[in-house]
């Protein structure tokens, strides 16, 4: 295996972790002259290494581009332990800042740039710079926390859950790196996690054909007015959106959690509740015309639906407005 061959690093590539460490905290002139004085840079081909188990980690990196991951040997197993990705930072974790050989190895899964800050640099940094400590102390505690979360989830959630957890804290990883990697990082098999990302696949497909078809539904029901239709029916309505009768039912049923004719006298009722509102609502026309144009086939009908919506009839409640009890 070639040694890596390293070079100084670019000032922008430097900016970009000063940036980083000023977010944590101030950088002082004296920290940001040493680093710009000792940085390194290096890039990795896919599948090269960075880091071999048993050597001596000379560096702390910081990925300007690309993904690496670190795995250990357990009976031949290689176990993945980490990956990171760009506007990371990447050492050996059990041979940090060069005490002892590593006992994991660090390789590109994607071709990668890097920048590197020699650990006898970093060490004497911590001994003058307040600024290096503070900020290295919060970098060190949110990489613990995230190591001791994804360590529970691992030990205690299903396959499932160690997938949906992957999704939410690392975002975009999914979709970039082998999946043989990651399912070894979550403690999977390879098909399994195969199977579960299918699902939620899906699943998310499912989800946003349901929300177009809700979106049509409500432009039928509040801007073309459907609900007029006397004659309307679940197999109307369903051929209106280009779906079956049984996927609308399911629709209302499992989005609505009504069933069609509860969802269509919702918005009859309520046309007929903005008509009552007003102070001159029953002046000009009656109740029973009231129900016909907002698509009831009887009066009964009109009645049965109001009273289930409001707890009351619609004389009842045209009173109640006219006596300032409407809302």
């Amino acid at each position: 295996m070639p040694e890596l061959i390293y070079r100084p690093a670019l000032p922008s590539d430097i900016d970009k972790v000063v940036q980083l460490l000023n977010s944590i905290y101030p950088v002082s002139n004296g920290l940001y002259e040493q680093i710009v004085k000792h940085t390194l840079a290096t890039d990795l081909l896919k599948g090269e290494m960075l880091i071999n188990e048993g050597e001596t980690c000379q560096y702390m990196y910081f990925i300007v581009k690309g993904a690496l991951m670190a795995h250990s040997t357990y009976k031949n197993k290689k176990i993945i332990t980490y990956i990171s990705i760009e506007n990371e930072f990447v050492s050996s974790i059990s041979g940090m800042h060069g005490e002892r050989p590593t006992k994991e190895g660090v390789i590109a899964v994607e071709p990668s740039s890097l920048i590197a800050f020699p650990n006898h640099m970093i060490l004497q940094c911590f001994e003058t710079f307040f600024d290096l400590n503070y900020a290295y102390r919060v970098i060190m505690q949110h990489y613990y926390q995230d190591a001791q979360e994804r360590a529970h989830i691992i030990r205690v959630g299903n396959a499932r859950e160690r997938y949906f957890y992957f999704l939410q804290t690392k975002p975009g990883y999914i979709d970039r790196l082998p999946l043989e990697h990651i399912a070894s990082l979550l403690d999977m098999k390879p098909q399994t996690l195969a199977k579960i990302r299918k699902d939620h696949e899906l699943n998310m497909k499912e989800n946003e054909e349901t929300e177009a078809l809700c979106v049509r539904l409500e432009s039928l029901m509040q801007g073309q007015e459907l609900y007029r239709r006397r004659d309307l029916n679940l197999h109307m309505l369903a051929g209106e959106l280009g779906i079956s009768g049984h996927r609308l039912s399911s629709l209302l049923n499992n989005r609505y959690q009504q069933n069609f004719v509860d969802f269509i006298n919702k918005y009859r009722v309520g046309s007929t509740l903005e008509q009552l509102k007003q102070p001159d609502g029953m002046q000009h026309i009656t109740i029973e015309a009231m129900a016909y144009n907002a698509g009831f086939a009887s009066r009964s009908a009109f009645y049965t639906a109001f009273r289930k919506i409001t707890g009351s009839s619609p004389l009842e409640y045209a009173a109640a407005g006219m006596n300032g009890g409407l809302s």
